[in-house]
C-alpha cells in the first residue's frame, strides 16, 4: 500500500479556486491569437508574398516546431530567474507585438514587398519567443494553485484544457472570417489578411491585460501569498523540498557534448531536417540533465522517470491525432462527401469538430473524475492515458471499416469523420489535460516549468512523427480518376502488372501522381483501409503496453495518482 493516500483526503474544498478561471481566460485569448494567426499564415505567404506552397509549408512546419522547442527556454528562465508571472506577461505582450508585425507585413506587401517579407520573418521569430515564455508557465501555474496531492487537479486541468479549445475554436473562425475574404467570383481579397492578424494581436493584448489586473487578487494561496513569483521571492516553495537545482559542471559539459552528438546523428544519420534534429536532441539532452541533478531524492527521481515514460507514449498519441491537419484533411478534401443539411463544408473546417467536442465534454469529464474520486474508483493517471490511446485507436478503427472496399468513384460520408473526431476528442480529454496535471503533480517545484517544457517537447516529437506517418497516405480516388482521364490505368501501374511507357511516366509526373505505393516499415500501404489500420495498431499497442506498466508506474509515483 502507498505511503500516501491522497484519494481519501476529505479536507480539500469542493470547488475550484478562482485563480483557475483567470488562467482559463488568459489561455483562451492566447490560443485565439495563436490558432487564428496559424489558420491564415500559409494562405498569406502564398497569396501576398508569392511563396510557393511547398516553401510556405516548410516555413509553417519550422514555425510550429520551434514554438514547441522554446518552452524549454521559458521554463528555464522562469524556474531560475523570472518566475511564472513575469514570463506569462512578457510572453503575452511579446506575442501581441509579433502579431502587430504580421499586421505590418500584410499592410505593406503591395507597396514595399521587401519590407513585408522582412516583417513576416521578424513577426514569426517574435511569436516563437513569446510562445516559449508563455506556454510552459501558464500550465505550470495551474498546478501551483493546488497543494501537492490535491485530487481536484485532473478536473482543474480538464477545465483549463477547455479554455485552450474555446480559444482555438473562436480564433479559427473569427480570424479567417475577417482575414480570408473570398468574393463570389472566387477572387481572394489579399488586403483583408491584415485584419485577421490585427484581431489575433488584440486577443493577445486582452488576455495579457486580464492577467495583469487579476493576478494579484486571485492567483494566490489561501493565505494570500503570490503564486508564481520570482524564485527568490516565492515563499510557497519552502519546507523540506530543495529550492535550487545542483547541476555539476561535469553534467553540464556532458549535456552539451551529448546535444551536439545527438544533433549531428539525427541530421546526418537519420536524415532529419535541422529543426527536428534540434528538437529530438534537445529533448533527450534536457531529460538527461534534469535526472542528473544531485539534489534529487529517490522519490523525486522516480517521479521524473514516470514523466519520461509517459512522455514516450504521448508521442504516439500526437503522431496519430495530428493527422487531422494533414492526411485526414486530404481525405476530407478528395474522398469525402462533405454535404450536411445542404451545405458543403470546407475540408479545413471539419477538423474544428475536435474543438467543438472539447467544449461540450470538458466539464462532464471534469465532473466524472471528481465523482469517481469521491467513490474511490478514479483510475490513476497512466490508466487514464492508456484509455485515451485506446479511444484514439477506436476512432481510426471506425474509419478503417468505413473505407474498406470503397470504390474509386465512391465517397465517404462526412458524418464518419465527425464520429471519428468524437472518439479522438474523448481520448484527448483522457490523455492531454491529465498529462499536464501529472507534470504538476510529479515535478519538483524547482523544475516545474522546465519539466513542462520537456513535456511539450514530447508533443513536438509527436508532431514530427505525424508528418512522417502522414506521408504514407496512399492515392485517394481523385488520383485514379485523373490518371484515367489521361488514359493511364494507375491501379495497374501501382500493382506493377503493367510497365508504364516513358510518355506515361512523364504524364504521371506532370499530374503529380505516384508511380508506386508508399511504404511503412518495409510494407507497402496499398489502400485507405491499410492506412487507417496503421493508426489503429500504433496507439492500440501503446495503450496495451502502458496499461501493463501502470502497476509499476503507480509504485514509482509514490502516492501521487
Amino acid at each position: 500500500m502507498d505511503s500516501i493516500n491522497i484519494a481519501t483526503d476529505t479536507t480539500q474544498p469542493a470547488g475550484q479556486p478562482k485563480g483557475l478561471y483567470v488562467l482559463f481566460t488568459t489561455e483562451m485569448w492566447e490560443r485565439f491569437n495563436f490558432y487564428g494567426m496559424r489558420a491564415l499564415l500559409t494562405l498569406f505567404l502564398v497569396n501576398a508574398l508569392s511563396f510557393r506552397e511547398a516553401e510556405a509549408s516548410v516555413i509553417y512546419g519550422g514555425f510550429l516546431g520551434l514554438c514547441y522547442l522554446t518552452p524549454i527556454l521559458g521554463g528555464f528562465l522562469s524556474d531560475r530567474y523570472l518566475g511564472n508571472r513575469n514570463c506569462i506577461l512578457i510572453g503575452g505582450v511579446t506575442m501581441g507585438i509579433g502579431q502587430l508585425f504580421m499586421f505590418i507585413s500584410a499592410s505593406t506587401y503591395d507597396t514595399n514587398f521587401d519590407l513585408s517579407k522582412i516583417a513576416v520573418y521578424i513577426a514569426l521569430g517574435i511569436i516563437i519567443l513569446g510562445n516559449g515564455l508563455f506556454k510552459p508557465n501558464i500550465s505550470s501555474m495551474v498546478g501551483q494553485l493546488y497543494p501537492k496531492g490535491d485530487s481536484r487537479l485532473d478536473a482543474a486541468f480538464t477545465i483549463f484544457y477547455m479554455g485552450i479549445n474555446v480559444g482555438a475554436f473562436l480564433g479559427m473562425i473569427i480570424c479567417p472570417l475577417i482575414g480570408d475574404v473570398v468574393l463570389a467570383d472566387g477572387t481572394r481579397v489579399v488586403a483583408a489578411f491584415k485584419w485577421g492578424f490585427l484581431a489575433a494581436a488584440g486577443a493577445m493584448f486582452i488576455g495579457s491585460i486580464i492577467f495583469y489586473i487579476l493576478k494579484n487578487k486571485y492567483i494566490v494561496t489561501p493565505e494570500g501569498t503570490a503564486i508564481g513569483a520570482r524564485p527568490g521571492l516565492d515563499i510557497t516553495k519552502t519546507g523540506e523540498e530543495v529550492v535550487t537545482a545542483k547541476f555539476t559542471k561535469t553534467a553540464v559539459y556532458t549535456s552539451v557534448f551529448c546535444f551536439a552528438a545527438l544533433a549531428l546523428m539525427f541530421y546526418y544519420v537519420v536524415e532529419l531536417n535541422v529543426i527536428y534534429s534540434f528538437i529530438y536532441s534537445s529533448a533527450l539532452t534536457l531529460a538527461g540533465l534534469i535526472i542528473s541533478d544531485k539534489s534529487l531524492t529517490k522519490v523525486e527521481r522516480d517521479r521524473i522517470l514516470v514523466m519520461y515514460i509517459l512522455a514516450f507514449f504521448v508521442i504516439f498519441f500526437w503522431a496519430c491525432f495530428e493527422q487531422a491537419g494533414s492526411s485526414l484533411t486530404f481525405i476530407a478534401d478528395y474522398q469525402t462527401d462533405r454535404r450536411i443539411f445542404g451545405l458543403n463544408i470546407p475540408p479545413s473546417l471539419i477538423q474544428n469538430a475536435n474543438s467543438l467536442f472539447i467544449m461540450i465534454f470538458a466539464f462532464p469529464f471534469s465532473w466524472l473524475w471528481i465523482t469517481l474520486q469521491r467513490r474511490n474508483m478514479e483510475p490513476i493517471s497512466p490508466v487514464k492515458q492508456s484509455i485515451g490511446l485506446l479511444l484514439l485507436a477506436v476512432g481510426f478503427l471506425i474509419m478503417a471499416f468505413q473505407v474498406k472496399g470503397l470504390g474509386v468513384n465512391e465517397k465517404l460520408g462526412v458524418v464518419w469523420l465527425i464520429v471519428m473526431y468524437l472518439f479522438h476528442t474523448l481520448g484527448e480529454l483522457c490523455l492531454s489535460p491529465i498529462g499536464l496535471s501529472l507534470v504538476s503533480k510529479l515535478a519538483p517545484s524547482r523544475f516545474s516549468s522546465l519539466l513542462m517544457g520537456v513535456w511539450f517537447l514530447a508533443n513536438a516529437a509527436g508532431y514530427a512523427l505525424a508528418g512522417t506517418l502522414g506521408a504514407v497516405l496512399p492515392p485517394t480516388g481523385d488520383k485514379y480518376v485523373a490518371a484515367q482521364e489521361a488514359g493511364i490505368n494507375l491501379q495497374a501501374v501501382l500493382d506493377r502488372t503493367i510497365t508504364p511507357t516513358a510518355e506515361q511516366l512523364a504524364k504521371l509526373h506532370e499530374l503529380k501522381l505516384p508511380t508506386e505505393y508508399p511504404v511503412f516499415a518495409g510494407f507497402p500501404i496499398t489502400s485507405l483501409f491499410e492506412f487507417f489500420m496503421l493508426f489503429v495498431i500504433l496507439p492500440g499497442v501503446a495503450a496495451f503496453l502502458l496499461f501493463l506498466l501502470s502497476g509499476k508506474l503507480r509504485k514509482m509515483m509514490h502516492g501521487i495518482r
